[in-house]
């Protein structure tokens, strides 16, 4: 949900137009709107099966907006942490109180248990109220998408730990923004770690407790993104090494503990998230490859250390040719690198957003040039692919060395959206 100017600059609260604020009044206007779909809770849909088509990101369902399904052959798990970085203190919460953070583990599932175990809201209720109080309507949470991550299920053991893949949200954000992509990789076999950047986002607690970005002083930076990597990563290797880190103590699913793999981890961000992840690649070599979707690389100092491991850029808004941060960065990347960029995508073009906002647009029957200004002018469904498969390809390539086709060697006809930049 990262619509500030600069990454750079502490937040502050947003007046005017942003994607949330629309994304909200299209999500509201669509509940009471005399199109018969706000009802009453629902119970959550059944998942789809890992190997069925994913919906078309125009559709509805008659209660609430979806998210596709994601095509890998595992059905996903997932489980939340409520994890204290004893470390550091927050300069943002009460004095003398240490940096307290949530997270989610998504990881592939058992297949002959998954089902029994309920699918995860794509926002926590507590946090989905914020969100909307924030846009300043009421929304039943009925509407809200579904996650394909049954919580709590079993994982899938295969002989070998998962590696690992650590997400990090945009300026404004929330651990689901991406979920998407998250599912897609999960479901794949790939574990991912995704956290809240507290203070700089919408985040709540396990006691309910719910934390926004208004009113923050002095903001967090790019270099505080990275900070909480740093700690995410050790919280990894505390799973690997089997001890559960999370605060509360609570039970962790079947085969997590001893079932990642601390050598084999990599990171993806977006916006300020992808400048978080360049930041902690410098900072820390147990970071084997990174990704930014649209990232700004802008940071003071700037991102001016060599980076000897592989990392790909996906841009729209911010390339190598519209911002010298971006410029100086690539040219400090030593290793495997790749910039790609896909035609007629804007900033937030990666993410839910893609799918999300032309389905409560239509809901209240925005047009698509107004859908347009919000997402670009690439097909809503070519981008859902897009953000599914090129993240997917380069992580298998660089966490387990498997190179899955020519997706990543140049121009693809499978995706002729997607521009190469040399």
């Amino acid at each position: 949900m990262d619509t500030t100017p600069l990454d750079t600059t502490p937040t502050a609260r947003r007046t005017g137009p942003t994607r949330r604020r629309m994304l909200g009044t299209a999500l509201a206007l669509g509940a009471v709107a005399p199109l018969g779909l706000a009802r009453t809770a629902s119970a959550a849909p059944a998942a789809a099966p890992a190997s069925s088509p994913a919906p078309s990101s125009g559709a509805t369902s008659p209660s609430r907006l979806t998210l596709p399904a994601p095509t890998g052959p595992f059905p996903v798990g997932m489980v939340p942490l409520h994890l204290r970085d004893e470390s550091r203190l927050d300069p943002n919460a009460r004095p003398g109180k240490f940096r307290e953070l949530m997270a989610t583990v998504w990881y592939p599932a058992r297949t002959a248990d998954a089902a029994a175990y309920p699918l995860a809201p794509w926002m926590t209720e507590g946090a989905l109220k914020a969100f909307l109080d924030d846009v300043g309507f009421p929304l039943p949470v009925s509407l809200a998408p579904i996650t394909a991550g049954h919580q709590g299920a079993p994982v899938h053991r295969a002989g070998r730990p998962l590696p690992v893949i650590l997400y990090s949200h945009g300026a404004g954000g929330h651990r689901g923004d991406h979920t998407i992509v998250v599912q897609e990789l999960a479901s794949h076999g790939f574990a991912v770690v995704t956290v809240d950047h507290t203070h700089d986002g919408i985040t709540e607690f396990p006691d309910g407790t719910v934390v926004t970005r208004d009113g923050v002083a002095p903001g967090l930076y790019p270099r505080d993104y990275a900070a909480d990597l740093l700690f995410l990563l050790d919280r990894v290797v505390d799973l690997a090494n089997g001890r559960n880190p999370d605060v509360d103590g609570r039970t962790l699913p079947n085969g997590l503990l001893g079932g990642l793999d601390a050598r084999n981890i990599g990171a993806f961000g977006w916006s300020k998230g992808g400048t978080a992840v360049g930041l902690a690649m410098v900072a820390d070599q147990r970071i084997r490859a990174g990704l930014t979707l649209d990232g700004r690389m802008e940071s003071n100092p700037a991102i001016t250390t060599d980076i000897d491991r592989p990392f790909m850029m996906m841009t729209a808004n911010y390339t190598r040719a519209t911002s010298p941060y971006i410029a100086t960065f690539w040219g400090h990347l030593r290793g495997w690198r790749l910039d790609v960029q896909a035609t007629g995508a804007v900033h937030n073009s990666y993410g839910d957003n893609m799918t999300l906002i032309p389905q409560a647009g239509r809901l209240i029957g925005l047009t698509e040039e107004q859908i347009q200004s919000q997402v670009g002018t690439l097909d809503p469904d070519r981008g859902v692919l897009i953000q599914q498969a090129y993240p997917r390809a380069f992580f298998d390539l660089h966490l387990r060395g498997r190179h899955c086709g020519k997706l990543l060697d140049g121009p693809s006809k499978a995706f002729p959206e997607v521009v190469h930049h040399p």
